[in-house]
């Protein structure tokens, strides 16, 4: 593998890995996505096996459906690592830190290694050995969701299983709590609760705030017709719905849920079913039918349907950001969402593209964001485009892969 570099990288180079022992006053509670702790004896924020950085250690985790090799890239160090085959591998998600790769009998896990820990009015970044887990139960559709105290899987049929979260991070599956009842979408930690829809009358599904034993502790009145895609954002929980999207958020101990309408009668193949966002953003996107793209401002409570041309992926870095699409030209063009206009479009860079988004079965690229850059994947090619999204669209970097990247996620966001 090599990279190719196109003008000026603006990609932060790592000079030192070290581990900062100040800069955080006070104490807090040990409960965070890192596993940290704290006490007199050692410094706030502190991971036993983990060096912290100074800035954000980015990774991209990287499968080929065709042959089962898996790959993480380090976007400080641009070094490619090896990692293990993973044969009949379908899909792949992330958590921030780990990668989860679906097959039809489970969801393999890998610790890509890399990881932030956002305590709010401040964060820590960490590197760490890239590591095999081991594999979660679970055919096609399940469905893996983690906070900072469990990660919980959800089974196609409804079933879910939560997973100590400390465990994970120390490299084992640990043993689960089966949760009780069967859910109608994906069961999502959040503010040390776990947020659902029940249902199984063939009406609108339910909203149920559960303990992390699964216990019921709260109703909000609140319902979601033909419930599809959820998305963890810093004002709550977002779930789609038929009808728009509904906010679940909490406030000292009490949960509230409010519905964000479309304000239309959107037909089903148009509604928003797939959110992407940068991880911390509340602006979130989803194909639109074939042709356009729906943006969700979480903080406004609205939708903007954005008119583009064929949609393959979708992605944006938030306010102020532009809406990037790549499209079944194989460019990747720029929308300036309020406006809903076209700003810049790239040279194509993909080849044989489908003409519409993701479907069963299909291998269709991503867009991935951070706060500085997109990166596309491009499997076709045999690599990954690093944009600089502030700069026209400018391709900063290319890395030059040996597997073909089908699957691709970002770590350590």
């Amino acid at each position: 593998m090599f990279v190719r570099r196109n003008v000026t990288s603006l990609a932060p180079a790592l000079a030192a890995v070290i581990l900062l022992t100040a800069g955080c006053g006070g104490q807090e509670e040990a409960e965070s996505g890192s596993g940290s702790r704290t006490s007199s004896s050692t410094p706030h924020g502190y991971v036993e096996g983990a060096a912290e950085a100074a800035e954000q250690q980015s990774r991209l985790v990287l499968g080929d459906i065709a042959s089962g090799d898996t790959r993480v890239l380090d976007l400080i160090t641009g070094k490619v690592h090896d990692t293990a085959r993973m044969p009949g591998v379908a899909a792949l998600t992330t958590d921030g830190r780990f990668g989860y790769f679906h097959g039809a009998d489970g969801a393999q896990v890998l610790d890509s290694g890399a990881w932030t820990v956002d305590h709010g009015d401040h964060v820590h970044y960490y590197r760490a050995e890239i590591k095999e887990v081991g594999e979660f139960p679970g055919g096609t559709g399940t469905r893996v969701r983690s906070g900072a105290g469990v990660t919980v899987v959800t089974s196609a049929d409804g079933r879910a299983s939560a997973y100590p979260r400390a465990q994970l991070e120390q490299g084992a599956l640990g043993t689960p709590t089966r949760l009780p009842g069967v859910y109608a979408g994906a069961v999502v930690p959040y503010a040390e609760h776990l947020i659902t829809l029940t249902g199984d009358d063939g009406g609108p599904a339910r909203l149920a705030v559960l303990d992390r034993s699964g216990e019921r502790v709260a109703t909000p009145e609140e319902e979601c017709e033909d419930p599809r895609g959820d998305a963890v954002t810093r004002r709550g929980i977002v779930l789609g719905c038929a009808d728009g999207a509904l906010l679940v958020h909490e406030d000292d101990g009490t949960f509230t849920a409010e519905k964000i309408p479309y304000g239309e009668d959107v037909p089903r193949q148009e509604r928003a079913t797939e959110f992407r966002h940068r991880p911390g953003s509340s602006t979130l996107t989803a194909p639109a039918g074939r042709d356009a793209v729906w943006v969700l401002d979480v903080t406004k409570g609205t939708w903007t349907r954005v008119e583009t041309g064929p949609v393959v992926a979708a992605n944006t870095a938030g306010e102020g950001a532009p809406l990037l699409v790549l499209e079944s030209d194989g460019a990747l063009h720029g929308y300036d969402i309020s406006a809903g206009k076209e700003t810049t479009v790239t040279d194509p860079l993909l080849r044989d593209l489908p003409e519409t988004g993701r479907g069963p079965g299909s291998v269709t690229p991503v867009i991935e964001v951070d706060r500085s850059r997109a990166y596309l994947n491009d499997p076709e090619g045999k690599r990954v485009y690093e944009i600089d999204y502030n700069d026209d669209l400018r391709v900063a970097r290319t890395f030059d892969l040996d597997v073909r990247p089908s699957l691709m996620v970002e770590t350590g966001r």
